[in-house]
């Protein structure tokens, strides 16, 4: 079964074989990269051709058509391509994970739709997984991510002092996250 979940201004749906190729622009040919100083800019990005890149996204194609809950959406505004949101294992046997969000056209900043998109994913995955809680791993220099994460309902878990270097300069590593009896008291 396909995903495709529509909201007010975005729509998160499942990846096909021509986004890869959307993605890979993204990434490594577009002139608006502003999205790579905030998205875990403490690991380089690594230099990939198309092809090792596409590999990457061989298992998100496979679970298009399936019942099975995904690990990447794409975010589509305006009928086109603008981001995508993830989840992560940190640990498989307690059924932990993290998520993230990425909207590569910094002209869609600020305008509200990474927050509709990511209250999105969250009720995607609540829904689809049994699990306990949702969270996200982010650096204190990452102000907009952990402003989205608090209006999500997420709260501070964790801080771990000058953990990460961005640009030159020490910043904290930090851990927010949300439960689910919490996600549903808030009824959401």
């Amino acid at each position: 079964m396909a995903v495709f979940v529509r909201g007010d201004k975005v729509i998160l749906r499942d990846l096909t074989e021509s986004d890869i190729r959307k993605l890979y622009y993204h990434y490594y040919e577009a002139e608006d990269q502003e999205f790579q100083r905030w998205d875990g800019p403490y690991e380089p990005l690594e230099e990939l051709s198309y092809e090792q890149f596409a590999g990457k996204y061989q298992g998100a194609l496979a679970l298009a058509g399936t019942d099975e809950p995904r690990n990447r959406l794409i975010i589509e505004i305006d009928g086109e391509l603008k981001g995508t949101v993830g989840r992560y294992w940190v640990s498989e046997a307690t059924n932990w994970f993290e998520i993230g969000i990425v909207i590569f056209d910094s002209r869609y900043w600020s305008g509200g739709y990474g927050t509709e998109a990511f209250k999105m994913w969250m009720a995607y995955l609540f829904d689809s997984l049994d699990t306990v809680r949702l969270g996200i791993g982010t650096w204190s220099g990452n102000v907009r991510m952990m402003g989205l994460a608090a209006k999500c309902g997420m709260v501070e878990e964790a801080r771990v002092r000058k953990a990460r270097i961005v640009r030159g300069e020490y910043y904290d590593a930090v851990k927010m996250g949300i439960l689910r009896e919490e996600w549903e008291s808030a009824g959401r």
